[in-house]
């Protein structure tokens, strides 16, 4: 009994200690200079106020992911050019915070940053929000490419998280060098082993990802 009691401490211990489930990693640990801005866990985001479950700036992934995401940084900084990267692991109770919300007509004050062409009553209708993220399975990242000297964002044609057409990857209307900016995004991402999501020039999954059918709630912290 002792020994089990004993083996039950060290399973406590030692996810009080890391935080985290196997297999996950807090990316600064691998790439210590990566930008990080969860936008989940300010006010700039599409609800307009913190989301459930993100209580830090704390970047977390499958450890796959981080080592793939180490080899894009690499291939950047070689054009002096780094990532900014402003989502990955989402628990699910983030994914829930964003489905209540939608769900509230009334409560549309970011409305014109975010989605001024689309009504909100369609947001769920239209696929900008769903009850599932495959961001909750920890190997997909949202993400931009920022000046390695200046830290300003390449200009990619539409902001992150901007629900319309303008965001999709291979949209026509923007200039030549929005269109070169996605076009060098898109190349790396997919050449270090992410897929991308054709409506969201930000948004990629690892390819294998090593929980395709896991979606995690712990929280970020």
């Amino acid at each position: 009994m002792k020994h089990g009691l004993f083996f039950l401490f060290f399973i406590w211990s030692s996810w009080g200690y890391s935080q985290l489930p196997i297999g996950f990693v807090h990316v600064d640990d691998i790439i210590p200079d990566l930008a990080v801005e969860l936008r989940y866990n300010t006010l700039n985001n599409f609800v307009g106020s913190p989301i459930d479950g993100y209580e830090s700036n704390k970047l977390i992934v499958t450890k796959q992911t981080a080592q793939a995401l180490k080899l894009v940084q690499e291939a950047l900084q070689e054009q002096n050019l780094c990532l900014k990267v402003y989502d990955g692991y989402r628990p699910q109770r983030a994914v829930n915070h964003f489905m209540k919300w939608a769900r509230d007509l009334n409560d549309t004050i970011n409305k014109h940053v975010f989605y001024p062409n689309v009504n909100k009553i369609n947001l769920l209708k239209d696929g900008y929000i769903a009850s599932k993220s495959g961001h909750s399975r920890g190997s997909t990242v949202d993400l931009t490419i920022i000046d390695a000297n200046t830290g300003k964002i390449l200009d990619m044609g539409s902001s992150y998280d901007y629900f319309d057409k303008q965001s999709w990857v291979n949209y026509k209307n923007i200039s030549e060098k929005q269109k070169m900016n996605r076009q060098l995004l898109q190349t790396i991402m997919l050449k270090h082993g992410f897929r991308n999501y054709e409506q969201e020039w930000w948004h990629f999954t690892l390819r294998g990802e090593p929980f395709p059918n896991t979606y995690f709630d712990f929280v970020v912290k």
